[in-house]
């Protein structure tokens, strides 16, 4: 960025107040203030240009004003006598949660950039793939992390519930614990991520949403097809295991690929829509609350559609997949007690001998 007039680069030391909260007495105490900048209709027709695609590039981090800032401040806070002032003034909970004095003025830095992109009336830019949050303790994207928290623990209840209504003889009910699991330990690291963003925790995050949605097409097979077949379910198990670990594998080893991610994902969501949405048709006359499971599924990918709206979060807290989280709590209540009413029937019909739908 250049300020008009002058045509001299923007220098970092110029910062603004964080929306997000005031800045930290020695992250401030290396930043004097500026009261405005300027930007000349080249550099805006630019941005406004790139305003497009800012979702994907993340033009904040790459903006020199945000890097020379974030260069200034480790260089001026994060060594000798500064750096030692900074970690022992350091919350403990910032300190058990990884916050160095770099991600500190990378925070304060982001705010500066931010507030020169508002002050210049230009859209809000994401910095590293994100918008920007302000960091409540330290979580750095507080509404997701507690919308995660709270998704884990309504997945809690109902299983709680579910174990203490259906007995262990049902045939379903070995299947549906697992599955419970292997979901509680996706809304786990839902809420680590979400509450410190880092190389392991985004793909603890990615990974076990993965395992979610594979194992939910297993929960499906078994339903429909592996209680009167068992060897089908179990072929099909194998085979989602080994898609799971190719699919970690190439993440991991060969190419750490969002688009990738989100296409695999979208592709097994809707088999195992499609799936069960077939079920409950052909068992519409059969099960009265077959319509609880087509509503879940139903819900689930059309509450999905909310991550599309992608904008920059509301008082920087509230985003659209904040909101997604949020939307599917109640959800938890809905599937499972389809599950209890399902895992009732199937221990009923097995006692009278009827063959299972």
């Amino acid at each position: 960025m250049f300020t008009a007039g002058s045509a001299q680069p923007l220098s970092p030391r110029c910062a603004f107040v964080s929306p997000g909260g005031p800045e930290s007495p020695a992250m401030a105490s290396a930043f004097p203030r500026c009261t405005s900048v300027r930007l000349p209709v080249s550099v805006a027709v630019i941005l406004l240009l790139m305003s497009v695609t800012a979702v994907q590039s993340s033009q904040g981090d790459k903006e020199p004003v945000y890097r020379d800032c974030v260069k200034l401040c480790v260089r001026m806070n994060c060594t000798g006598a500064r750096l030692r002032g900074f970690e022992s003034s350091q919350p403990q909970y910032m300190t058990l949660t990884g916050w160095t004095c770099r991600d500190d003025c990378k925070y304060q830095c982001m705010w500066t950039t931010v507030g020169l992109y508002q002050a210049e009336g230009y859209r809000v830019p994401q910095f590293h793939g994100k918008w920007p949050f302000v960091r409540v303790l330290c979580f750095e994207e507080p509404a997701s992390a507690l919308a995660s928290l709270l998704n884990g623990m309504a997945c809690l209840l109902m299983l709680l519930r579910y174990r203490s209504t259906v007995p262990r003889q049902s045939p379903m009910y070995h299947t549906i614990n697992a599955f419970s699991l292997v979901s509680l330990n996706a809304w786990f690291w839902s809420t680590v991520f979400h509450t410190r963003d880092t190389y392991l925790t985004e793909k603890m995050d990615y990974f076990c949403a993965t395992a979610v949605i594979l194992y939910s097409i297993y929960l499906c097979c078994v339903r429909t097809l592996g209680l009167r077949r068992p060897g089908v379910s179990s072929m099909v198990g194998v085979l989602l295991i080994l898609a799971f670990t190719s699919h970690v594998s190439y993440l991991t080893f060969v190419s750490f690929d969002y688009g990738y991610n989100m296409a695999a994902n979208a592709t097994i969501g809707m088999v195992n829509l499609l799936w069960w949405l077939c079920w409950c048709w052909q068992n519409r006359r059969t099960l009265p609350y077959w319509w609880k499971c087509g509503q879940v599924v139903l819900l689930l990918h059309g509450l999905a559609l909310l991550e599309l709206l992608d904008f920059p979060p509301l008082f920087w807290v509230l985003d659209a997949h904040a909101m997604w989280h949020l939307s599917t709590i109640p959800v938890h209540f809905l599937f499972y007690s389809f599950l209890i009413d399902d895992s009732l029937y199937l221990l009923n019909t097995e006692k009278l001998g009827v063959k299972v739908e």
